[in-house]
């Protein structure tokens, strides 16, 4: 398989899902530092692959 673009890479699709899921895990969670903490986190892995490809 010939990948032409990031939304090819099975990881930039698996990081991308994590990242929809940990909004909808957090999405009521009152420590609202560690919340925005980990949802940039989550966010930051597909978009380090993308600009990296």
């Amino acid at each position: 398989m010939k990948i032409e673009k990031f939304e090819d890479i099975l990881s930039w699709k698996k990081g991308k899902n994590m990242a929809v899921d940990i909004y909808r895990t957090f999405s009521n969670h009152k420590d609202f530092g560690f919340k925005d903490q980990i949802q940039r986190a989550a966010v930051s892995i597909s978009n380090n692959i993308a600009e990296g490809f």
